[in-house]
């Protein structure tokens, strides 16, 4: 291995040969004492994985951000609704190969990876103890097609190991049981330990950061290629260290950390950035508490966000049932290469935000996004509080989501109050749906054992299956068809809550017109009393059996009952049983002894779920996508933070949406449409989803109605954004869209991007990009733009009649380079404006020449299948 100096570690009695990065960064005139802990990361990827590493060494040295540096992520891991698509590329990239002559049987991938499938569980059942057969019933029976996909995939393809529906969340059970801080790889006779990294299909990647593992959300493309073994190419972010002093408040819960963490990160601005957590708060947080910070990194627009290996790490590795050799070797591993916590003392970031945590306060977050926090006991107190179903009801309540159900002391506490609760004989509001739905089987085992299962059942909360749901729009029908309607008649704007990280407009439930964000006892409380508009650090939740109002603080456990009753019930044996079937490592059967399943997968003609992808034939061929980038229409103009929910929803598909009629003109009844997620793999159908939001606000229209709706140009029709797309597809019309700041927020999946492309838009200019979206787009071959600080389509006077073009990209076009946005009005005026490429790498410009990144994968493929 070039450049490789190579040194010894060892661990319970064996020696393992590591790459000495220490030395390497110190002969290349870095200073490896002040180098960040993901960059020290970052620096033994490059030195291990690369033949030619000296280049990419010298700018993690540098620390420059000029040029590319290539990452190998040593696994990738794939949500369900992300990872089938993904799936299917792979499935079709097979069939591309076949038909130029390669062998299909030699596409799989390279990079191990796991697939877990946590989004297709949707609440259609609650409120009793069938909740859960019954629910994982219905999923099984509405995603069989998907399932059979899955199932061959986990047979047909190498180096790959599908979890099925019913373990958990992807998230926490990668924290739980998949990574081991340190992998391990023999190499001939010899034995080498390196740091695990990662990427994932799913923003919330970044749970993993809470262990010591770098890792963070990309698009599906991204991931493909990661799959197949490529590097991925990088510029370096700023390090951005986030100091946490002070003493932690009592009463404390991470989600309160979290969401304060998340309005200061916001407005601190860290877009892209890797996050560090240091200081003397550090040593106060659990891993779990941990993982709820490091999870919610995309909140605070981060890239990664950061904990360094310490003795929580090793307890936690204990507790999990991960001790002997694999904590024995994290903690040898990480005292050699300068990855435990006191070697990192002489670090310099690019800058230091700090949180005195003795500041946190008991919160939540909304009604559309997780930095708008609200500190509760500082509500502005309601005029009137209905007595039933009005203005500000809470219609949903969901104890959910990888972000808090994996941190034991907040579903304790949960348990706690609902036991409290019920000692008073308070109940739900009789309009609030409420359910409970882990990240993991651990977590109903321990309130099994500690007998809070009972009170949690007692309010509603019964286990409805173990998976996202209503943080992924997962969350079914409302509590009855009468409550559906009388908010509709009345148009009333209904709330929901859950333990959740997203409440996007629009994500949650059609119905919720607004979502809040809070810790899994404040879901409880809030379920009780039935309303938004209390403050339940002032007001009463209820009356008790005798009339006496009872308040949310004689309901909260102390500090002491929590720490008990967890170190009462959480042992190593819950997670040994609850993962007892589910392997550690991917692709335990050699492709060579799959036997009875095809090469290619039989796709089906009518399949509504599973459709073979147009991505690999002429649709999207090696043509250089930034040519011809003339005279293009506005298909949607749009406002500031549009998320990738607006751009490609993921929840329930309306009947008389565009992909609700495509789906009923093939036979599939209404009850049976699933959700946009789930259809990801049939690209007729998820085109149809794209900007299908029924809470998008195209500023095309005047009327200010919401929902898919465009204005066909010139003939200023409305229509729909798809059907429109269709009629500028046939006369050739080129397409652009118009947007305000940090377009792309949200999750990372590449279907806001593919179905751009689908649709015919060959570029978006925004004010500002989320990280993820930004490179989703530049691999599928749209070309970003940002337009310069204090411009905007406002100060330009735009209304979306115009025509526009660009100018200026030569054939030495570098990335981040200047260019000219023509606009020409309806009256035939031009004018020119400056405007800033965010292709950020070499890497995206080389996408762009190509056509996306595909045509590449494809190329690469080929190579490798005609070579063996």
């Amino acid at each position: 291995m070039p450049m490789s100096k190579r040194r010894t570690v060892s661990a319970n009695g064996v020696e393992y040969r590591v790459s000495d990065i220490r030395e390497v960064v110190t002969d290349l005139g870095g200073d490896y004492a002040t180098l960040p802990y993901s960059l020290r990361i970052l620096a033994e990827n490059v030195l291990r994985g690369e033949t030619d590493p000296e280049a990419a060494l010298k700018v993690i040295c540098a620390r420059s951000k000029e040029f590319d540096i290539p990452f190998r992520p040593a696994r990738v891991v794939l949500q369900d609704l992300l990872g089938t698509p993904a799936l299917v590329d792979l499935a079709g990239l097979r069939d591309a190969v076949a038909e130029k002559g390669g062998n299909p049987r030699l596409v799989n991938p390279v990079t191990p990876t796991h697939l877990v499938v946590d989004h297709s569980l949707n609440v259609e059942r609650w409120g009793d103890a069938s909740a859960l057969a019954d629910n994982e019933a219905i999923e099984r029976v509405r995603n069989a097609e998907r399932f059979q996909f899955l199932n061959w995939c986990n047979k047909a393809f190498s180096n790959l190991s599908i979890i099925p529906s019913g373990k958990g969340i992807l998230h926490q059970i990668n924290l739980e049981r998949l990574t081991t801080v340190v992998g391990t790889q023999r190499r001939g006779n010899e034995l080498w330990a390196f740091p695990d990294t990662l990427v994932g299909t799913d923003s919330h990647t970044t749970m993993i950061n809470a262990i010591g593992v770098l890792g963070w959300g990309v698009g599906g493309i991204e991931a493909e290629a990661a799959m197949l073994g490529k590097s991925l190419m990088l510029r370096l972010p700023d390090i951005v260290g986030v100091r946490l002093e002070g003493n932690l408040p009592g009463g404390y819960l991470a989600t309160d950390i979290a969401l304060a963490l998340t309005e200061q990160l916001r407005k601190a601005g860290v877009i892209g950035a890797f996050l560090e957590f240091f200081g003397p708060g550090v040593a106060q947080l659990s891993l779990a508490d941990r993982g709820t910070l490091s999870n919610m990194a995309p909140e605070f627009g981060a890239t990664a966000a950061m904990f360094a290996i310490d003795d929580r790490t090793l307890h936690y590795l204990r507790m999990t049932g991960r001790g002997g050799e694999i904590s024995g070797l994290t903690e040898a591993y990480a005292r050699a290469q300068g990855l435990w916590h006191d070697s990192l003392a002489g670090v310099e970031y690019n800058r230091v935000v700090t949180l005195d945590l003795s500041t946190v306060a008991r919160s939540i977050a909304g009604p559309k996004q997780p930095h708008q926090r609200i500190v509760l006991g500082q509500k502005a107190p309601a005029t009137q509080l209905p007595g039933g179903l009005d203005n500000g009801s809470v219609v949903l309540a969901a104890i959910t989501s990888c972000t808090n159900t994996s941190n034991p002391r907040g579903v304790i506490a949960a348990g706690l109050v609902a036991r409290n609760a019920r000692k008073r004989g308070l109940k739900r509001a009789p309009w609030v749906k409420t359910s409970f739905a882990p990240g993991s089987r651990v977590v109903s085992d321990y309130l099994e054992r500690s007998g809070l299962n009972e009170d949690l059942d007692a309010l509603g909360f019964n286990l409805v299956g173990y998976g996202c749901t209503t943080c992924n729009g997962m969350s079914g029908p409302l509590l009855s068809t009468e409550i559906e309607d009388e908010i509709r008649a009345r148009k009333l704007e209904t709330v929901a809550a859950t333990s959740g990280n997203r409440n996007f407009e629009g994500r949650v439930h059609p119905l919720a017109r607004e979502v809040f964000i809070m810790s899994a006892p404040l879901i409880v409380a809030y379920a009780i009393a039935g309303t938004y508009l209390i403050d339940p650090e002032k007001d009463a939740l209820g009356l008790d059996d005798d009339g006496v109002p009872v308040y949310l603080h004689e309901l909260w456990p102390s500090d002491e009952e929590l720490t008990q009753i967890e170190a009462d019930n959480l042992t190593a044996d819950l997670f040994d049983k609850a993962y007892e079937d589910v392997p550690r490592e991917a692709g335990l059967i050699a492709s060579d002894l799959r036997a009875g399943v095809s090469d290619q997968y039989p796709w089906q003609a009518n399949s509504t779920y599973i459709r073979k992808p147009p991505y690999w034939s002429d649709a999207l061929s090696a043509t250089d996508t930034t040519q011809d980038l003339s005279n293009m229409r506005v298909l949607a103009m749009l406002s500031d933070n549009i998320t990738t929910d607006h751009i490609s929803p993921s929840g329930a598909i309306l009947p008389e949406s565009d992909a609700g009629q495509y789906l009923q003109s093939h036979g599939i009844a209404v009850q049976d449409f699933n959700s946009y997620g789930t259809r990801r793999g049939n690209h007729e159908a998820a085109q149809r989803a794209t900007f299908a939001s029924p809470r998008l606000k195209n500023e095309l229209l005047e009327d200010g109605r919401e929902g898919p709706w465009t204005l066909l140009l010139p003939e200023k029709k409305v229509t729909t954004i798809f059907q429109a797309a269709q009629i500028y597809a046939q006369r050739k019309q080129p397409l652009i869209v118009v947007a305000g700041k940090e377009y792309g927020s949200g999750s990372s999946r590449d279907w806001a991007a593919k179905g751009p492309r689908l649709l015919g838009v060959r570029v978006v200019v925004a004010e500002s990009f989320e990280r993820i979206h930004r490179t989703n787009l530049a691999g599928l071959g749209i070309l970003p733009l940002q337009f310069e600080d204090g411009v905007s389509r406002q100060s330009l006077g735009l209304n979306g009649r115009e025509l526009f073009s660009v100018e200026g990209i030569t054939q030495d076009f570098q990335p981040g380079a200047t260019i000219t946005l023509v606009i020409e009005r309806e009256n035939g005026e031009k004018e020119r404006v400056s405007v800033l490429s965010r292709l950020d790498t070499f890497e995206d410009v080389r996408y762009l020449r190509s056509g996306g990144l595909l045509p590449q994968l494809l190329i690469e493929s080929m190579q490798s299948a005609s070579l063996n």
